[in-house]
């Protein structure tokens, strides 16, 4: 399944500031600024945290699908302020009600849809899904606040 991208991995490392080997994005397949945004992470056996997670049996590491979606909330927090207020670096607040249903391997593609659940002050709330195959494999709610840059 090949979706086009309407934000490629160079136009999010424009927007958020992680990179290799701690980018987890592969593209952005839909983003609706203030509400909601469905992000890739291509799974592939190459990454480094296969090398102890587990050898023999390859398994993402749950934290790493949190960050994806973090990463992707991330991205849609940027969309979603004016040009002008887009001097700031994001922070993860909270992480509650995460379920893991099951694991993620090398070969899957792995889609987070995030949803922002609400916006006080400077906290952003949302909730995620991850699916692999339309089959939802995680989910979580998190907040984030964006702090300065540096």
């Amino acid at each position: 399944m090949t979706d086009r991208y309407c934000i490629d991995v160079e136009g999010i490392m424009k927007r958020i500031p992680h990179r290799y080997p701690f980018l987890l994005l592969d593209g952005i397949l839909h983003c609706t600024p203030g509400e909601s945004i469905s992000a890739v992470k291509n799974v592939s056996f190459n990454e480094p945290y296969f090398l102890g997670h587990f050898p023999g049996h390859p398994v993402m590491p749950g934290v790493l699908i949190v960050e994806t979606m973090a990463q992707a909330g991330g991205v849609l927090i940027w969309e979603s302020v004016p040009p002008d207020k887009r001097d700031f670096t994001l922070y993860l607040a909270t992480v509650e009600k995460t379920r893991f249903r099951q694991p993620v391997r090398p070969g899957d593609r792995l889609v987070v849809t995030v949803t922002l659940t609400s916006r006080r002050r400077n906290f952003w709330r949302f909730d995620a899904v991850a699916e692999v195959d339309g089959t939802p494999v995680a989910s979580s709610e998190f907040l984030q606040t964006p702090g300065p840059v540096g």
